[in-house]
């Protein structure tokens, strides 16, 4: 059984982890319409369509992304203070997780895509739920 101390430091480190790695897609707003269409290609995604909704839309989901991880990082400082807030954020990584999962399914994407994006998301949701309810108030 892991003590106390053990399971915050857990809940900490896996709020921080998620957060770092989210923030970074605040550097996907600034990547070249050519670099998307190359990473597009090779993901064997056929020709990246390069019209203004698309465009807008990844750099809006980039934004959304790396904000998610700011937030990540602000909850992570302390989680006992800011436990409804973890809980919400567990609750909903679970939701996207499963609806990512469904879009993928539905839009094609490739299946070690589909297995790496939403399934990932839904354990962090649950595991975070976990350790946030495993830890004294």
């Amino acid at each position: 059984m892991l003590t106390e101390a053990t399971r915050t430091w857990a809940l900490v480190a896996l709020l921080r982890l998620s957060g770092c790695v989210t923030v970074t897609a605040f550097l996907a707003i600034f990547l070249p319409v050519d670099w998307m269409a190359s990473a597009h290609r090779w993901l064997g995604l056929g020709e990246f369509p390069r019209t203004p909704v698309v465009d807008y839309l990844a750099r809006s989901v980039a934004a959304l992304y790396g904000f998610h991880g700011v937030l990540l990082l602000l909850v992570s400082g302390d989680p006992l203070r800011y436990r409804k807030i973890v809980s919400y954020v567990a609750v909903m990584n679970a939701l996207f997780g499963l609806i990512v999962l469904a879009i993928d399914v539905h839009a094609g994407m490739p299946t070690v895509w589909t297995l790496l994006e939403g399934p990932p998301i839904v354990m962090l949701g649950i595991v975070i739920a976990l350790l946030n309810r495993s830890v004294r108030t």
